[in-house]
């Protein structure tokens, strides 16, 4: 009798990728409900937080988000008081985000919990296997960018 398991084709990763991807989402829309912020708008925010005075273009590359809706992103953060934009001194027409104190604040509330939702991610994973799939993730980064 033959193994069915053992005959299958294991899902690409492509699709495991996403799989993953959808979870976190999903664990994260969840966790910034409260708040009244989509986990889009938090990966932005996280965003800011690492680089603040982004253009919106650059927001929407490094936030995963078409540069459309960046600007409703934007906008609604801006809303909430999250964000604010000014001129960039060094080009008046452009038009930089920046990350306001009670966007801080904001971000400064799910630390912890975002943490905990990382570590049980990898909860099965040593130190090092963790630390390797940093790396790898990184380079498949790069080799698509």
């Amino acid at each position: 009798m033959l193994d069915t398991q053992a005959t299958k084709t294991p899902p690409s990763l492509l699709y495991m990728v996403k799989q993953v991807e959808l979870v976190v989402r999903s664990h994260l829309d969840e966790l910034v409900k409260p708040s009244g912020i989509t986990a889009l708008q938090y990966t932005a925010l996280t965003v800011l937080e690492r680089h603040d005075g982004l253009s919106a273009a650059q927001l929407a590359r490094d936030s995963f988000v078409t540069a459309q809706s960046i600007a409703d992103l934007v906008r609604s953060l801006e809303s909430r008081g999250l964000v604010r934009r000014e001129r960039n001194p060094r080009n008046r027409r452009e038009l930089l985000i920046l990350l306001t104190g009670a966007g801080r604040e904001l971000l400064e509330q799910f630390t912890a919990p975002v943490r905990e939702l990382e570590e049980r991610m990898v909860r099965d994973l040593s130190a090092h296997q963790t630390e390797q799939l940093r790396q790898a993730l990184s380079k498949a980064w790069h080799a698509l960018s």
